[in-house]
């Protein structure tokens, strides 16, 4: 088993410029962090779509030659994935472009359904045949029905969230219009923002809305609908307020990229959040404190800033190699370590040492970290978490579909410090990480077994995939 994350999206609307797709392609740049297993971009030219997609990251995909095959058209949407439900296959791979009796439709999808399973097996039973297996092709399919039967595709989309349960953010792209959507609980962080120009544009985090020059406005309201066409910004929130707010608290922790905001959160300052609380909770004797990069360091500077122990960079990361946590196996995940990594001795030598990281999984990783550092010269190692320990699946997007693995379920705090070669291991506490957004409009499932929705009957998360092999 792999532990993952999801996915980024991305969208844009003009009436004054027709390359889009470089704007896109700088988006997706912007949120590669969210998934490094393929992408792809659409382009709607007065109703007519062009699309290219396939596996590997932006600049590997998206050449010169093959932006400019793409790139008229007054909308654009874009997807970076790593596969939650669905396999890490080219048929998986977003956008999904649908022909239909009144016209074309792109969409592209961050979450996971929670209730993809049952949803499909109705589509089939009556008559749909998928050609992918992953539940973003089910949404597609369910706001094709009601538009056939409805007067607008937002009427369309607004329906079929009557139908679908967990967490989605979509863009959805139409001949005519661009509407982003975010579930009731707002799971997944979805935010607009305008350029200079008047275009709009929509993606998964503030970050790539200002990596292209424009004006981040606001996050979109759990169960919003935001439809951009040629008349302006309209606002649908008849799904708004029917749940209560449960924003993935990993998002903070981890996935976003910390000069992010989501929902007037900055993911930097509840990172250094996370670090002062478990200076506070979990003190140590130490003479410095390092992080791990890239989503450690935050939490090690407010372990620094709390605990007045200096901070330092203890360890250097080769900047070309992807995150260790969204790997697809574990020997691909043990062979990145090894060359991802890389201990300053002339900081740790000698030292105790605090050592801050996001969290601990299956604790492979963390024991090749600490063994780096003890091979360098450190004296001690106390190692903190930012995170609660991992005890449950996710049905939301972040890919823990399996109890299995997880470390902290089957050993205690003690056997993992020892099992990792750790002095001291400490976690956040659970009850502390609504101290880090100032509010508890979180999902934290995955650490407390709380689900905000149904848990669904089949958690195999290539389910579809296996089916198709049977």
């Amino acid at each position: 088993m792999s532990i993952h994350e999801e996915c980024g999206v991305f969208g844009i609307c003009s009436a004054h410029r027709a390359d889009l797709a470089h704007d896109v392609y700088y988006g997706l740049y912007s949120l590669q962090h969210r998934g490094q297993e393929s992408c792809g971009i659409a382009v709607c030219d007065d109703g007519v779509i062009t699309y290219h997609k396939d596996m590997g990251l932006v600049g590997d995909v998206f050449t010169g030659e093959v932006l400019s095959s793409v790139s008229k058209g007054n909308m654009a949407v874009g997807h970076v994935r790593y596969s939650t439900t669905g396999g890490n296959e080219r048929r998986n791979v977003q956008p999904i472009v649908v022909n239909h009796q009144k016209g074309r439709m792109a969409l592209v999808h961050n979450g996971n359904l929670s209730n993809a399973d049952e949803l499909r097996n109705a589509l089939e039973l009556s008559g749909a045949i998928f050609h992918t297996t992953s539940d973003t092709e089910i949404i597609a399919y369910i706001i094709t029905r009601e538009r056939l039967r409805l007067p607008s595709i937002e009427d369309a989309v607004s329906a079929a969230m009557d139908s679908i349960e967990g967490a989605y953010s979509l863009v959805i792209m139409s001949p005519s219009k661009l509407i982003a959507v975010r579930d009731p609980f707002g799971f997944r962080p979805l935010c607009f923002g305008r350029l200079p120009d008047g275009s709009w544009c929509v993606a998964s985090e503030s970050c790539a809305i200002t990596a292209i020059g424009g004006e981040f406005i606001r996050d979109l309201l759990p169960g919003e609908m935001l439809v951009f066409s040629a008349g302006g910004v309209a606002e649908r929130r008849e799904h708004c307020g029917i749940q209560p707010k449960r924003t993935c608290i990993f998002e903070y922790i981890y996935f976003a990229r910390p000069d992010s905001v989501i929902d007037g959160v900055s993911v930097h300052s509840a990172r250094l959040a996370a670090g002062r609380i478990l200076a506070q909770k979990s003190p140590a004797d130490a003479d410095i404190v390092i992080g791990v990069p890239d989503s450690g360091l935050d939490a090690a500077l407010g372990f620094s800033q709390k605990s007045g122990i200096p901070y330092g960079i203890g360890l250097i990361k080769n900047k070309y190699i992807g995150r260790t946590f969204i790997s697809p196996g574990q020997s691909a995940r043990t062979d990145k370590v090894n060359i991802k990594l890389s201990a300053l001795g002339e900081t740790v030598a000698g030292k105790r040492i605090v050592l801050v990281d996001d969290s601990i999984v299956r604790g492979t990783t963390s024991r090749r970290i600490v063994n780096l550092l003890r091979s360098a010269g450190a004296k001690e190692i106390h190692f903190r978490v930012s995170a609660p320990p991992f005890v449950e699946p996710c049905f939301y997007g972040t890919d823990i579909d399996t109890k299995e693995n997880l470390i902290a379920v089957s050993h205690t705090v003690e056997e993992t410090a020892r099992m990792i070669g750790a002095d001291s291991l400490a976690y956040l506490p659970a009850e502390d990480l609504c101290r880090l957004t100032g509010n508890d409009g979180i999902c934290t499932a995955c650490f407390t077994g709380e689900y905000p929705t149904r848990i669904p009957k089949n958690t195999i998360k290539d389910k579809f995939d296996i089916k198709i092999s049977q």
